[in-house]
């Protein structure tokens, strides 16, 4: 992977600019996580569990629906996507913001698959445009 950050197929209609990239670090992690459990998935909520750290869990294994918005799509292998979802209650308040999924140590609460690498991803954000 390149040292830049990645960013997402746009995936919201009508829009021509990613809402989310992953970075170096993330991408890195996601490749390792790849080999342990496969194709991944992230889901953003902001519940109580999680709060504002992005879950990532094999995919197919949180069932999105239409409460659910596709913020972006990367392509982490060939001919294999990772598709980022957010809560439609979520995407309400951050609908302005561009999101960068980024990996510090320790280890976050919750149910994503990196938590027993004693690393945890999370959310850099700035506003679109900015």
């Amino acid at each position: 992977m390149s040292a830049e950050a990645l960013e997402a197929a746009v995936t919201l209609p009508g829009e021509n600019f990613s809402r989310v990239a992953l970075t170096p670090a993330a991408q890195e992690l996601l490749l390792q996580l790849r080999e342990q459990h496969g194709p991944l998935m992230f889901h953003q909520s902001g519940g109580c569990c999680d709060g504002s750290s992005p879950m990532c869990y094999p995919a197919g294994d949180f069932i999105t629906s239409e409460a659910d918005v596709l913020l972006g799509t990367f392509e982490v292998a060939p001919g294999e996507q990772l598709d980022f979802w957010m809560s439609l209650e979520q995407f309400e308040y951050w609908k302005h913001t561009h999101l960068t999924v980024d990996v510090v140590p320790g280890r976050g609460s919750g149910f994503s698959v990196e938590a027993p690498e004693g690393k945890r991803f999370l959310i850099r954000s700035r506003l679109m445009g900015s």
